[in-house]
């Protein structure tokens, strides 16, 4: 279906363009969007007689976007969730939980979040935002099991290798201290009976 893109839409070009896309795509996803005009010689000419005030309108919420996303850009946000002792969570964190961290009064909605695979670990995770479709920001989701772990990784520790390390050193003492105190004077007592 040959359509004319009504703003940037990511992978088919910008605003004006006369583009050919997938019949499924534009009536589902480009024409209820207002994204695209069906490229008709009567849609053609109304377009090109607003041409002027859809650019300026795509500008508008360019600027808008482009204040929101200097505000955004390079923040951080703590995403308390369960998780195993591997750094497994129970779950993954959706676009709507990203969302709901960054967007507290609501600027930020679930279909401006860009999430190439799912995040399904503890840690730092860097998330895209695509405020506008030409202005995009990045966010740090920083994902912990508490705030005194979330807090350990913002200052950069590994908090999983740490807990194993942890859990090493104390497998180490514990069969030292059998060793010294118990195991090894059982051992002692009986070879030294008469």
């Amino acid at each position: 279906m040959k359509v004319i893109l009504l703003e940037r839409v990511e992978g088919w070009g910008g605003l004006g363009d006369d583009v050919n896309v997938k019949d499924g795509y534009a009536s589902n996803f480009l024409l209820p969007r207002s994204k695209a005009l069906l490229a008709t010689d009567a849609n053609l000419k109304v377009f090109e007689g607003q041409r002027a005030d859809i650019e300026a309108r795509n500008a508008k919420a360019k600027e808008a976007a482009g204040q929101s996303g200097e505000k955004l850009d390079g923040t951080s946000y703590i995403l308390i969730r369960q998780a195993g002792e591997s750094g497994q969570l129970y779950g993954s964190v959706s676009g709507r939980d990203v969302a709901e961290a960054v967007g507290g009064g609501g600027k930020v909605e679930r279909s401006m979040v860009v999430l190439d695979k799912p995040i399904k670990t503890l840690g730092l995770h860097d998330v895209k935002i695509r405020l506008h479709p030409e202005v995009t920001v990045t966010v740090t989701l920083n994902i912990a099991r508490s705030q005194d772990e979330a807090e350990r990784q913002a200052r950069g520790e590994d908090v999983i290798n740490a807990q194993f390390e942890e859990e090493r050193i104390a497998a180490e003492e514990a069969a030292a201290e059998l060793l010294e105190g118990g195991a090894g004077q059982i051992a002692a007592e009986f070879t030294e009976a008469p």
